[in-house]
């Protein structure tokens, strides 16, 4: 763990160098097409269920935003901006997070922090998957296995919200440095090159 936090410090640190000229582009646009603030910050189930607060690029009209989290995004959701479909349909809207990683809050790689009343086919997540708990006792990441396999986006279908899960823990259960640098790798052609967000 101490090898993993080291990596999550250099990588994330080296990785907002390099993404700042992009991150304040994403900031002026979104502050020049809409108005409200530049963030969205939402409260979050971290490692052991502690909370903290997650940073986005707020890519939601402000009077629309939901920072309960319950009402998910759908298909052509129209309290969606411009600018908020492409920085989510690209990832881009997660960028803010690595400062979330700097300050210890999250990994690079972990399974992603859900909001505490999160829902999954129509029910509590923590109703349909009663292992749910399990997931907890990682740090939340940036990306995980489940997002890797591309379990990420709605959990409508309860069938498709236990397999992310399941991933989850698979990832808990075989955690490595190498399986870290992995899910970085296909996170970044998945995400970022292939625009598979939603």
């Amino acid at each position: 763990m101490f090898a993993k936090r080291v990596v999550d410090i250099l990588l994330s640190g080296a990785a907002l160098i390099a993404l700042m000229p992009l991150m304040l582009l994403v900031a002026a646009i979104i502050k020049i097409t809409s108005s409200g603030p530049v963030t969205f910050r939402q409260w979050r189930e971290g490692v052991n269920g502690t909370s903290f607060e997650i940073l986005k690029f707020r890519s939601m009209r402000q009077d629309m935003c939901d920072l309960s989290g319950v009402a998910q995004t759908a298909s052509n959701d129209p309290r969606v901006t411009a600018i908020g479909r492409f920085i989510r349909r690209t990832s881009i809207d997660e960028l803010p997070q690595l400062i979330n990683v700097l300050r210890g809050d999250m990994s690079l790689v972990g399974p992603r922090p859900h909001v505490d009343n999160m829902r999954a086919g129509g029910m509590a997540y923590k109703e349909l998957v009663p292992y749910y708990h399990l997931r907890l006792q990682m740090q939340p990441g940036l990306t995980g296995w489940a997002q890797a396999n591309g379990f990420r986006g709605s959990t409508t279908d309860p069938v498709r919200a236990r397999q992310r899960i399941d991933h989850d823990i698979a990832y808990i259960q075989n955690f490595s440095i190498w399986l870290d640098l992995r899910i970085i790798l296909i996170t970044l052609v998945r995400e970022f090159v292939g625009g598979s967000g939603e």
